[in-house]
């Protein structure tokens, strides 16, 4: 929200000196956020002046310029900046004639840029400053021509006159952000009414003074809304004006342009301007019809499913059940609170306007906004909601406007339909505020504080009942009084206190052991990151298959990724992608984040989202939890490039399925869950490079995720190198696993005796299976076993292998000796022979 101050100080008293610093420290302090200040960039000399003769030039570039005399000063009096009081101008605009007056910058002036006016020669003269248009003013993007005063009504300013002034260009703005609970802020009269109660200053409301208005001519309206949202009818309010006679070629004032201007809104005419002018002022959207357009009376209903309507942008929109729509004989005139309809659109030939000031349900038309991707300036103040009770007096500010700035003449004909609910009081215990806040306040502090923000006060038993205003649809409780009492007060007057944690608590064992994964991987060269969580049905079909049961997004942010994604692996490919693109060609990525894995069958969704002030009841819960997929945590590692660059001496080692596999082990350290690795098969996958991964419980062998290399048609698919390692784990089901508290492994302090151990078994045996055969039958003497060769070659018959393993042998209470550790490794060696056919290597 966009506050002129030179608007703002006609409803509260600014303190002369008063700066948009000024303004801005005292909203803050009653718990608005600041955003911006803007300000017309310029410095002057910029006077009106009167073109006095001009003659066209053709140019050899095909142009023709027109070299003006411009009177800057009346008489013989020097111009603002020292010079004679005629100045000989070049201006290739063509929209002026003899005797118009326009903005003259003169040298040692300044534009928007900054842009500094001086003397130049150019196409054979010196122009003594510039003619200057309103976009380069400031004061809007037309730049067809240069400004004519006349277009703003002020063709009877006197030469010489200071412009900056004259067109309000000397004022700014501050700018706040309004939250969604704060919508009486979205206007001047609100903002004025919290600097009041930041300052003291005395606040005059603008929704004061208008004289009642009751229609001898009845305007016909009705309101048929068969669809409620949530049981609240899509109108409650619906106020209509009418003005005759509206002369359409009046300007727009200067001083209504450049508020508008500042306010953030562009000036279109004079009858749309008004309609801006006064939803800035109060906080009310106003909509103008031309009359004449209109056929019959006005229906405010719900639409068809696949009705449609042509907006006031020129696109047509197909509308929804839920859309609430403005209707007359003709069909769909309006999508209610957002944006109006073409057919009845105010253009250069309307004289006759149909003024409206409704109020509608704000959930309704945040829908519908959404939905339509249609965000307006009214769409953003009903769906924080406005004040129910202004909408007449601002259909009456708007009738008042045209008559005064229009020409036009205030019809009787109208009509009031008013449906508000009136405010209910709250029960405001005696000392609730104090204990809640943990500050003594007095019972008068509490009183003048709910007063001043306009509440109607009333005793019971000792106790308060608080009545609301109007304009204040965010007091439902007790609680939110309590919070208006601490900011009206002052929030510096509430001490700060450190909170003392309860004892005995702390990060979950699961918090605990996801902390403990992500700081071994950062300690371990890889950076963590977070990756886009929607994907296309594509990408998610990549590592899971073309079957996978994927859930869609009902509005999603990005069309070409509307689904949830089942996999980190898209989303970590595409930082990897977007880092390299940037020059950063080695990357060692990790992520940790929820994928959503729905079941075959099953039909996710909610059938009606509760309201959001309201909590659940528990079979809402159980409902909106039925409607969840399953959600596991997941780890994914994406490495890219080298992992070892080159140096002198050593080549450079470039990234591949064992750096996927180190990144594993690093994970199974880090939860003391032993994770073990078999040939695995997976889609994107490298057919021969890509391993299970599985921990064994009670229950059997549990696959908790995969590990490998991408096939190089698919690294490519992502603009990457054809060798990308990956690895991805159900940290969820890794970490149900682990022990409670993670234990060192006990250092043994005997000796080790170590063998080597070859044997000879089929290519189609996996070394992990020989390997656990071996482990299994050497029993607990064994204390490492590691594989260092796999040779297929000479002396090694067609269709075999020589698997050769380092054993590592020690007992936790004497010295082994060499027979104790050869009967184990024959021990392992049997059982590897009965399950594989393994034969020792000669």
């Amino acid at each position: 929200m966009r506050v002129p101050l030179s608007w703002l100080g006609e409803y509260v008293d600014l303190a002369p000196g008063t700066t948009p610093e000024d303004v801005h420290a005292a909203l803050v302090s009653v718990g608005l956020e600041e955003e911006d200040i803007h300000r017309f960039e310029l410095s002057g000399p910029i006077v009106v002046g009167e073109v006095l003769e001009f003659v066209g030039e053709p140019q050899t570039n095909g142009k023709t310029i027109n070299w003006c005399q411009v009177r800057v000063a009346p008489g013989d009096e020097l111009a603002a900046d020292g010079g004679p009081a005629i100045h000989g101008i070049v201006c290739g605009a063509h929209n002026f004639v003899v005797g118009s007056k326009v903005v003259v910058t003169l040298p040692g002036s300044v534009l928007p840029g900054p842009f500094p006016i001086a003397p130049r020669s150019t196409y054979g003269h010196i122009s003594d400053g510039m003619i200057a248009s309103a976009r380069e003013l400031g004061l809007g993007d037309e730049h067809d021509g240069i400004l004519l005063l006349s277009s703003l009504g002020l063709d009877d300013a006197e030469v010489g006159t200071d412009a900056i002034a004259l067109l309000g260009l000397d004022d700014s703005a501050v700018e706040i952000n309004v939250t969604p609970d704060r919508g009486y802020a979205f206007s001047i009269r609100g903002v004025a009414r919290e600097y009041a109660h930041a300052t003291g200053a005395t606040f005059r409301d603008p929704a004061l003074g208008q004289a009642a208005f009751s229609p001898a001519t009845i305007f016909p309206v009705v309101i048929d809304d068969e669809a409620p949202i949530r049981g609240r009818l899509g109108a409650s309010v619906f106020i209509t004006r009418a003005v005759r006679g509206v002369d359409p070629t009046r300007p727009t004032p200067a001083w209504m342009v450049s508020r508008l201007g500042l306010a953030g809104i562009r000036s279109i005419s004079l009858v749309v301007d008004v309609t801006n002018y006064v939803m800035i002022e109060l906080g009310q959207p106003i909509h103008g019809y031309d009359l004449d357009k209109l056929t019959g009376g006005i229906l405010v209903r719900r639409a068809q499913p696949g009705e449609k309507i042509t907006t006031l942008d020129d696109v047509v929109r197909t509308l929804t059940r839920e859309d609430l729509l403005i209707t007359d004989e003709s069909g769909p005139i309006g999508l209610a609170g957002v944006m109006g309809g073409a057919t009845t659109e105010i253009d250069s030939t309307s004289v006759n306007v149909l003024v409206e000031a409704a109020n509608f349900d704000p959930v309704s038309i945040a829908r519908s906004a959404r939905r339509h991707k249609l965000p307006s300036e009214a769409s953003r103040r009903f769906e924080r909601g406005v004040d129910p009770a202004v909408a007449t007096v601002a259909a009456a500010r708007v009738v008042q406007l045209l008559v005064d700035l229009a020409g036009g003449v205030a019809d009787d004909l109208g009509s009031i339909h008013d449906d508000s609910p009136a405010p209910v009081a709250i029960h405001l215990p005696t000392g609730f505020i104090s204990g809640l806040i943990g500050l003594e306040y007095t019972g008068d502090e509490v009183r003048d504080s709910l007063t001043e923000i306009g509440t109607v006060l009333e005793e019971s038993d000792g106790d308060l009942l608080v009545t609301p205003p109007t304009w204040r649809p965010d007091l439902t409780d007790k609680w939110t009084l309590a919070e208006e009492v601490a900011r009206i007060v002052g929030y510096d007057r509430i001490p700060s206190v450190l909170p003392v944690a309860p004892p005995g608590r702390g990060f979950t064992r699961s918090q605990t052991l996801r902390r403990t994964v992500a700081q071994t991987l950062a300690a371990t060269g890889h950076t963590e990151v977070l990756a886009y969580p929607f994907l296309s049905k594509k990408a998610n079909a990549e590592f899971g298959g073309a079957d996978l049961a994927q859930i869609r997004v009902a509005n999603p942010m990005d069309g070409a990724a509307p689904f949830l994604r089942t996999t980190l692996l898209p989303g970590l490919l595409n930082v990897a992608h977007r880092n390299r693109s940037r020059g950063l060609v080695d990357v060692s990525i990790y992520e940790q984040g929820l994928v959503f894995l729905p079941e075959a069958g099953v039909t996710y969704g909610v059938p009606v989202v509760p309201p959001g002030a309201e909590k659940p009841s528990v079979e809402v819960q159980a409902a909106l939890n039925a409607g969840i997929p399953p959600q596991p945590l997941h780890l994914g590692v994406v490495l890219v490039g080298n992992t070892r660059r080159h140096q002198p001496g050593h080549p450079a080692t470039p990234a591949g399925w064992q750096d996927a596999l180190a990144a594993v082990a690093q994970v199974s350290l880090a939860t003391g869950v032993t994770i073990q690795v078999r040939q695995g098969s997976r889609p994107g996958m490298h057919p021969g490079r890509t391993a299970e991964l599985f921990v064994t419980t009670d229950a059997g062998d549990l696959v908790v995720g995969f590990a490998g290399e991408l096939l190089p048609t698919v690294a490519r698919d992502y603009d990457l190198p054809s060798l990308v390692a990956v690895a991805e784990i159900n940290l969820e089901s890794v970490i149900a696993q682990a022990d409670a508290v993670v234990s060192a492994t006990e250092i043994g302090t005997k000796p080790a005796a170590t063998q080597d151990l070859s044997l000879v078994v089929g290519v189609e045996v996996p070394a992990g299976d020989v390997r656990a055969a071996v482990i299994e039958g050497a029993g607990e003497l064994l204390e490492r076993l590691d594989l260092v060769d796999d040779y297929r070659g000479a002396g090694i018959e067609p269709g075999q292998k020589s698997l050769t393993f380092a054993l590592r042998f020690r007992a936790p209470d004497r010295t082994l000796t060499a027979a104790e550790a050869s009967e184990a490794r024959l021990a392992g060696v049997a059982l590897a022979s009965a399950r594989f056919g393994a034969t020792l290597r000669e």
